[in-house]
């Protein structure tokens, strides 16, 4: 059985009695809502998710009933963006509502995370609510200590509670009995928020997964992006990926079952979503439309107005910790955060007039998996807005995906990326492994309505110079207002931030003076020595 700290569980019911009566007496000027006590919250993230694969969103060959569910009831959100499309950095954006560039070395993949930057959940648990996780939590970094204990992001981590995977390559972690387990340790009628953070659809899979376990078919994939070649070998890679989706969504329904048998569904606000793009070449990790633009479903019963709702404005997840805040009561001034970029989406989910609705959505990257010299990034920072995406390469002598003679660690190994690189080794050349893995011009820019995959580079037509030239405006103008380092002259800084795991630092000189050191994410046979 697990501990219970009876002390931690005195002091936050003794901040829930406070924090809840504060919380009745505000919203009781409001006839329009009425509160017993603050809302539950219930995050749900999986692990390499593109947009669209959900079955919600038209997607046949992806069955997830229960993000669907979430959808009906509530708001299916159409243009739900990651600033940063690398796990830690998104997972450091959803927890402080600022953006990767505004938080220093945690705008980096597997960094340090500094001690200012306070998450919502540490706010939620200073005010009264139960905290936990289960899963993957703000991953892979190190999140430092407080008074020489180690630093809980998410609150108390749940994961005692394992069960026999689908495959091998699927984690053990009953997800929804540790759900449970959590819900036991709380005091009566305190609210919870709690982080479902599953591994899935991470790498790596079990080949074949998807056909032998799923009962799935190469048929139903009704199209294979045109960056990758469209063979067995992706198709499968692709049911398998799916497969691990499903993983994901069949605890999310045993999760709102779990809350329904409680009576706890109605005053639970239940968000859906993913970190960034799927673990396929120039998808995670970079910053093209599939990169960044991620699934989102969010329901309230007893918040959201009109559910059922599709939502098609932009939203970016800098605005999910202002909104926890929000739907909690809590002052954003007041909750000891640094100031937020994001926007409550409160009024969303009231259906009212949105003043803050965004019109665009800026995105960038700086250092994320290793395999360069000096331990580098290579930095992009764009802008998406009306039918276009523009991107601003900041760095055009290093390898985007991670330099070849160690493996492009940028790009976690699997089929696909194995097929795209034996492609070019047997023919020479390869427009696929072009797309992935080549070095690219200082600016892109693709009309992402007409070509979401983003094939079309127009940066070198004239005929959309002005949309350049504005788009450029747009981005430079934000990210100057939001002092990031990068547009401000300063931008080596997120090169110079130490990596927070040893045993992998400085990866690329260690592994060219010989020294036997790999990275578990790729394959031997991605390391390519013939290119210069």
């Amino acid at each position: 059985m697990m501990e219970i700290n009876v002390l931690s569980v005195i002091r936050s019911s003794v901040l829930y009695a406070v924090f809840g009566w504060i919380y009745i007496l505000t919203l009781s000027c409001s006839q329009e809502e009425e509160a017993v006590r603050p809302p539950n919250i219930l995050f749900c993230i999986s692990d390499d998710q593109s947009f669209p694969h959900a079955s919600a969103y038209g997607c046949d060959w992806v069955n997830t009933p229960s993000f669907d569910r979430v959808a009906a009831s509530g708001i299916l959100f159409t243009q739900a963006y990651t600033p940063n499309a690398k796990c830690a950095p998104s997972r450091a954006i959803l927890l402080t509502g600022r953006n990767s560039w505004q938080l220093e070395e945690a705008g980096n993949h597997v960094p340090y995370f500094p001690l200012k930057y306070k998450t919502y959940a540490e706010v939620l648990l200073d005010r009264g609510y139960h905290t936990g996780w289960t899963g993957k939590g703000w991953a892979p970094g190190d999140p430092g200590k407080i008074d020489g204990q180690p630093r809980h992001l998410l609150g108390r981590k749940y994961g005692s509670e394992t069960l026999t995977p689908p495959t091998k390559q699927i984690s053990n972690n009953n997800y929804a009995a540790n759900f449970k387990k959590f819900l036991q340790d709380r005091s009566p009628d305190q609210p919870f928020c709690f982080w479902y953070g599953a591994t899935e659809p991470h790498r790596r899979y079990s080949y074949r997964s998807g056909v032998e376990k799923g009962g799935k078919s190469l048929e139903d994939i009704d199209r294979v992006f045109s960056f990758w070649p469209d063979t067995d070998t992706v198709r499968n890679d692709m049911l398998d990926y799916a497969f691990e989706i499903e993983h994901f969504d069949n605890h999310l329904g045993q999760m709102m079952a779990i809350l329904e048998e409680m009576g706890e569904l109605d005053n639970t606000i239940i968000v859906v979503t993913s970190d960034n793009g799927m673990p396929f070449p120039r998808l995670k990790g970079q910053s093209y439309e599939y990169s960044n633009h991620l699934p989102l479903a969010i329901m309230w019963p007893k918040g959201i107005k009109n559910p059922g709702r599709r939502y098609d404005k932009f939203v970016s997840f800098a605005d999910i910790a202002p909104t926890f805040l929000a739907v909690a009561g809590i002052v954003e001034p007041k909750s000891g955060m640094q100031p937020i970029e994001g926007n409550n989406l409160m009024p969303v989910f009231k259906d009212k007039k949105f003043p803050d609705q965004r019109n665009y959505m800026v995105i960038g990257k700086e250092r994320h998996d290793l395999g360069r010299p000096n331990d580098e990034g290579y930095p992009m920072r764009g802008i998406r807005q009306d039918s276009f995406l523009y991107i601003k390469n900041y760095k055009t002598d290093r390898w985007p995906a991670g330099n070849p003679e160690t493996g492009y660690m940028n790009c976690d190994g699997s089929p696909t990326k194995s097929y795209i690189l034996n492609l070019r080794r047997r023919m020479g050349s390869s427009v696929y492994w072009d797309l992935s893995f080549g070095k690219r011009g200082s600016e892109e820019l693709y009309n992402v309505v007409k070509d979401p995959e983003c094939m079309d580079n127009l940066i070198d037509n004239a005929s959309y110079e002005t949309v350049r030239n504005n788009l450029y405006a747009q981005m430079e103008k934000e990210l100057k207002q939001e002092k990031d380092p990068r547009i401000l002259g300063n931008g080596d800084i997120f090169d110079h931030y130490p990596y927070s795991q040893s045993a992998t630092r400085n990866f690329y000189s260690r592994f060219m003076n010989g020294e036997d050191i790999k990275a578990n994410w790729i394959n031997q046979t991605d390391i390519d020595t013939d290119i210069e």
